[in-house]
């Protein structure tokens, strides 16, 4: 008889592999804690709710996210049908309306005949059975205690969400709008421009800006990919202009020069009535935030729909505790999927949960277990996780540089291309392995 699988968490993670489940004709039991239990950065009840930003990245294949992305959608993952039936204009990104995509996993969740939606917070670990463990890098402390006794340790960082803002108390005769190099429409962005007193001066108040401390017993470890933007301004006096400040590609139709630097707003809902601050996660104080952001030509009357804040990550040491399949080594059973496995970013997440998913069903069904080849994205990602150094391990977005090597001598501006294109070879191969 068909095992029933229990899904732990009901974030981007845990809806995938939940869905890959019940898509292999195995009934699932998804266990979410909201509505009755939030984390320090979830508002919404639904769902997969995206919580630091609205984007999933670059779009194009010269990015590995891009590659990853392409993978998902020939994988029929519901991620990607989400993302597609709720995008926003983003340029080269794809970006997408928070609450739609929420709404829309959510729906399809709750209507799979063979998912059940279980709404309480989960504090022990089901002794037999097959368990998914998708609860995010804010799982709750009870079931965080549960995971710490199973696998013996525990890494974690912290990470920093970016302000919104009401999209009509933006002052459009500061700020233009515009995509870097013209990508996408050419003007999904708008762009707070900034001459070099002003920069200075945003600088030196952020450097001495109150900040929320950390409790005393928290070792403060920040992700690179996320860094909070005075962290990025402590680093130097130029810092913030060679990364989300950056005015490289955007030109000033009003006087026909790039700014000395620029803040890019992007569009966070279908409406157009909130813009996200790019780049702009912070650790600030709620009051310093709005004087600070304040200064920024264009948002002095600025209406914060959401101020920034500080959470903390959890991840585990995947690389001394997780097969290639997701399962853990001491405990078969039990697989691992999202961030707490130490990947990074919302797409890799998705693509974790897919992985435990197809998996999982297989463990149910008595089949043989797989895994993605390490030429695809999918793949990469799923290696860089289980085979690198467990000593100093840390959370990683997808990139091209966790792929195995190209035969032979190739230009750089060709290798991207063709790593891509090696991928998606590799991907079908595998897709007819799982039908």
């Amino acid at each position: 008889m068909t095992q029933i699988v229990t899904v732990i968490g009901g974030g981007l993670a845990g809806c995938e592999a939940a869905w890959q489940v019940a898509q292999r004709g195995v009934k699932v039991r998804l266990f979410e804690m909201k509505p009755a239990v939030f984390s320090e950065a979830h508002h919404m009840p639904g769902l997969s709710e995206l919580v630091c930003s609205n984007s999933l990245r670059g779009d194009s294949l010269e990015n590995a996210v891009g590659l990853l992305k392409e993978e998902l959608r020939r994988l029929n993952t519901l991620f990607m049908e989400g993302a597609e039936a709720t995008k926003v204009p983003a340029g080269g990104a794809l970006a997408v309306d928070r609450g739609l995509f929420s709404e829309y996993v959510t729906a399809r969740i709750e209507s799979h005949p063979l998912i059940e939606v279980v709404r309480e917070e989960v504090t022990q670990i089901p002794g037999e059975g097959i368990v998914v463990i998708a609860s995010g890098p804010l799982t709750s402390g009870a079931l965080a205690g549960e995971i710490g006794r199973l696998v013996g340790e525990y890494l974690y960082f912290y990470d920093a969400i970016a302000p919104i803002v009401a999209a009509d108390s933006i002052d459009s005769s500061k700020a233009f709008r515009a995509s870097r190099y013209g990508k996408g429409e050419g003007d999904d962005y708008l762009n707070c421009p900034l001459d070099q007193e002003q920069y200075r001066a945003f600088v030196t108040e952020l450097l001495n800006a109150e900040k929320v401390e950390p409790k005393s017993f928290e070792k403060v470890v920040h992700f690179e990919g996320c860094m909070p933007i005075e962290e990025m301004a402590s680093r130097g006096p130029e810092t913030l202009r060679f990364g989300p400040m950056k005015p490289v590609g955007l030109v000033d139709p009003r006087v026909g020069v790039e700014p000395h630097a620029v803040i890019q707003l992007r569009q966070e809902n279908r409406e157009a009535t909130m813009y996200n601050l790019v780049g702009f996660q912070t650790k600030l104080t709620w009051p310093e935030q709005k004087r600070i952001f304040r200064m920024i030509p264009g948002l002095e009357q600025a209406q914060f729909l959401r101020l920034g804040s500080m959470h903390r990550n959890t991840f585990i040491n995947a690389p001394r505790l997780l097969l290639a399949t997701c399962q853990l080594k001491s405990d078969p059973r039990i697989l691992f999927a999202g961030q707490i496995t130490g990947v990074e970013g919302y797409v890799e997440s998705a693509s974790s949960g897919f992985l435990a998913g197809v998996n999982a069903a297989r463990l149910a069904k008595g089949e043989a277990l797989t895994v993605p080849p390490p030429e695809t994205a999918i793949g990469a990602l799923a290696c860089h996780i289980t085979n690198t150094e467990a000593a100093g391990f840390q959370p990683m977005n997808v990139n091209y540089g966790l792929f195995p090597p190209l035969p032979g001598r190739i230009k750089k501006k060709e290798k991207r291309g063709l790593l891509a294109q090696r991928g998606l070879v590799e991907l079908e191969k595998w897709i007819t392995e799982l039908t």
